[in-house]
Formats: structure tokens, sequence, C-alpha cells
């Protein structure tokens, strides 16, 4: 009898277990997204406390740490060779120069007007000057430039497009480091940019990918007016060659910004190498001038915590019901800054290029339509059709991009990729045209927590999650739709047969 009763008590369990192994990808989806979970994420992220998560601030550091901790919790996985849930970007943050001035044989100059801060940081830094014609590398030759101030005409006598000066002046401005000079001035005289064009271009602050590797110590460089060369005729007359720099207010140092990384690996022995990538950008552009009712902090809840958290809501589902397919999740830094995080992932993968099959990327400027979600590139893959069905199955429409003016596919972090031949469309919220009721939030300090339907924002995710289970279970591997821009370079990338 006990025997009897045991083999119907297991039989039961296996029963049970069996039939919550077949979940279907719809019952998975039900199971894990839910309202009250999304809206507490986007009320942390999009809070007055984190100050609009911009680039650089010890507030995205804080946001940073928080997706990290949420994709722990789910059970995602780090991923090989990266320490914890991130992967550092070396982001050069260089804000411009509050005063300063530049003297040389007693004459002196004054910031913007006579000269301007190309690169350096603040001090005082003084030598003798030493001239170096166009300061190329033959010039470099035999000179003896350690611990002096080079003085060379900026370009090269020949190029006066403003990007080919910019690369010159910066490969000078390298050589200059290497030889253990002191600074370096270039006399610019060309007349194709305006010299308060250049003043104001120079007088931003500005963010640009650099090195880790780059641990040498920062030298003024200057530019300084000379349309009749007169300045640069002074200096060759004089018999006292000494020059002094002043640099006050510059601030130029390597950020602590950090993509947030984790995977879960795949269950189908072939296909889990295949990496479906789930991205999207968790900075915005933190605190500016107030606006009507005194807010000054724009805390991004549409741009894009919304997208953030679209993204842990598939990370929370796949880590607890794993795809065939191997999972990557990415929160980039610096989306705004002009994708800086995605550029750098893509140029320094974590996970080859080649075995991501298709970046499903989430980027939001507002929403007009609660009855669709807008997908910037929909038509574009061959995934399109279980894009369609998810938000059917959660009472949505999903549309392709309606504003092609705007020019949103290369707008986001998934162009990073797409470059790469890496299929990559954008889930966004659901628009219609780019009109005033976006405008109303978009980049604004009204793009707060409470203003969003998370009725519709429960079907949104849904139907993203839904369709994140259905391409990473697919029998067949994404791909750009043949004839598409991207389609020879995927070809390229995956070596796919045309």
């Amino acid at each position: 009898m006990k025997n009897s009763k045991w083999k119907i008590w297991l039989g039961l369990v296996l029963i049970t277990a069996n039939a919550c192994a077949q979940k279907t990808d719809l019952e998975k989806t039900e199971a894990t997204v839910d309202q009250q979970t999304i809206k507490d994420h986007i009320y942390y992220l999009a809070s007055d406390d984190l100050k609009g998560r911009n680039t650089g601030s010890e507030e995205i550091q804080v946001a940073a740490n928080y997706l990290a901790n949420q994709l722990e919790s789910y059970g995602a996985q780090k991923v090989p060779g990266l320490e914890g849930y991130f992967q550092p970007v070396p982001l050069r943050i260089k804000t411009p120069a509050s005063a300063g001035s530049l003297e040389y044989s007693g004459k002196s100059f004054d910031l913007n007007e006579d000269f301007i801060v190309v690169d350096g940081n603040s001090g005082d830094f003084e030598g003798e000057i030493v001239y170096l014609n166009y300061a190329s590398e033959a010039d470099f030759e035999n000179a003896e430039v350690q611990g002096k101030i080079i003085f060379a005409k900026a370009g090269d006598g020949e190029t006066t497009d403003r990007r080919t000066i910019l690369n010159l002046s910066r490969e000078k401005y390298e050589r200059a480091r290497a030889k253990g000079a002191a600074g370096l001035v270039e006399f610019y005289s060309s007349p194709s940019i305006p010299w308060g064009q250049l003043a104001r271009g120079f007088n931003r602050a500005n963010i640009s990918i650099d090195s880790f590797e780059d641990k040498g110590e920062l030298i003024p460089h200057l530019w300084l007016k000379d349309m009749d060369n007169a300045n640069q005729r002074f200096m060759m007359t004089r018999s006292i060659k000494r020059a002094s720099i002043n640099i006050e207010g510059m601030v130029n140092e390597i950020s602590k910004d950090k993509n947030v990384v984790a995977m879960v690996e795949g269950t189908d022995p072939e296909l889990k190498d295949e990496f479906i990538m789930f991205s999207a950008h968790y900075d915005h552009i933190g605190v500016g001038a107030p606006n009507a009712e005194g807010d000054s902090i724009y805390n991004g809840t549409r741009d894009n915590a919304i997208g953030t958290v679209t993204v842990l809501s598939a990370a929370e589902n796949i880590a607890k019901y794993p795809m065939r397919r191997s999972a990557l999740f990415v929160m980039f830094t610096a989306e705004e800054k002009g994708l800086l995080g995605s550029r750098y992932l893509a140029e320094n993968p974590v996970i080859p290029n080649n075995e991501i099959v298709f970046c499903w990327n989430s980027d939001n400027g507002g929403y007009n339509d609660t009855t669709i979600s807008t997908i910037i590139g929909l038509e574009r893959t061959t995934a399109s059709q279980y894009i369609k069905d998810a938000n059917v199955a959660f009472g949505l429409t999903a549309i392709d991009d309606p504003a092609g003016e705007q020019g949103l596919f290369d707008r986001s972090d998934n162009v990073s990729f797409a470059r790469k031949g890496i299929p990559a469309p954008t889930y966004s919220l659901g628009f219609r045209a780019f009109d005033a009721e976006i405008m109303k939030y978009y980049h604004q300090q009204s793009d707060n927590p409470n203003t969003v339907d998370y009725e519709y924002l429960e079907k949104f995710f849904k139907s993203y999650v839904y369709a994140s289970r259905m391409i990473g279970n697919a029998d067949e591997t994404p791909f750009w739709v043949e004839g598409d821009k991207y389609y020879e370079t995927g070809v390229e990338l995956y070596g796919k047969d045309n």
C-alpha cells in the first residue's frame, strides 16, 4: 500500500514538473513581467536623487551599480574576462579653461581673443622656445625638445580642411608629449573656419573615447591666431625666446563610466553559441537651467529609463527561463554624448561580434499612441514577424518607423552594431510622428515617472520579452533582409553564402 502511494505521489510530481517545463513562451512572459516591478525600477532610475544620470557624474555610477545588482539578483552571469558586471569605458571628459594667458618675448596674448586651449590641464608652464616649422615627423628628427615649448605652424601647408588640420594637430601633440616637450603652440592662419567659431567650439565641455593605456602627462596645446603671420614673424625676430603659459579652470580626466554587462547561457548545444544582445542606454543629460516650474533635473523617464527597464525585464525572464540561444544584456553609458558606450563595445567586444546574431535595442523619445509599438527597422530583418505576433498577443500593433526624416535608426546605439553587420532594430514606445506630444517630454525637465501610462507600459514590456523569446528560440537565425544597406556587411561578418 505504501509503495502504491509513493508511486502515485511521484507520478504527480513528475506530471507537475513536466507541465512547468512545458510552459509556452507566452506563459513564461506572463510569469515574470509585472507592472509594479516595472514602475519601481522606473521611479528609481528617473528619480531626482539620480539627477538625470549624466555621463561622468556620481549619480550615473549609482545607477550602474543598481543595474548590476538587479542582474545579479536575477541570476544572470558575469561575462568571462570582465570584472563583475561592468565593462569600463575610457571616456575623457574635458572642461574648457575659464582663464589663461600666453606670453613670449615680452608680448602677451588673451584667451579666446588671441589663442584657444586645444588640450591640457590647469597650471603654469614655462620653457625655452623651439621652432619646428609644421612639426612633422621629419621636423622632429634630431630636434631637442625636452622641457621646451614647441612653436609650429598649424596644418601641413596644403590642407584647409578643419578636420584634417585637427588630425594633424593631434599627431603633433602626441609627438611633442612623447619627446618630453613642455608644451605646443601652433600658429593658426587658415581662413576656412572663422576664429570666433573655433573659439566657441573649443569652449564647450567635450567627451570622447580615449585609452586606458595613455598614462603620459598632459601638456598645454594652444592655437594662436595668426592670420597675417605677424605673431610668427615677431617670434622669429626676437633674440630672447622663452614662453610662459597659464591655464585656469580646465579639467581633463578619464571618467569612471562603464557599460553594465551580463549574460545567460543558452540551452541548445549548438544554438547557444549564438547570442541575442539586449541593449539600452541608461545615461541621460543631467541637470540644466530650471524651467518655469523651477525644475532643473532632466530625469529621462522615456529616454531612457523605460528602455533600460525593458532590458532588465528581459534579463529577469531569460535568467529564469533560458532560451535556446544565449543572451547578452548590455546597458550603455554616454549614448547622449554620441553613442560612445556602444561604439566602445562594438570596437572592444566582450563576446565576438560574429557570435552576436541579433541586437535588440530599446530606446525612446516618447509616445503618442498607446495602441502600438514603433520598431525602428522593423522590416529590415527576418525577425519582423515574431515582433508583430508578440505585439498582437498583448493587444498592440507593431509599426515601422513613421518618421524617416528624423534618421532615428542612425541616432541610437543599435547603429554601432549594424555598422558591424549585426541585425539591429530598435524597439520604441508607440509614436506615429515626432509631434508636439513627443517634444513635450523629449529632453525636457517634465519627463518624470508620474507622467507615463503604466497599463500601456506593461503591454509594451511584455511584447518585447515575448518577441525576444521567440527570436531566441527560433530554428532560423535572424538576419538582414536581402538588399538592406547592411546586408553585405552581415554576409562578411558571419561568413554567409550570398
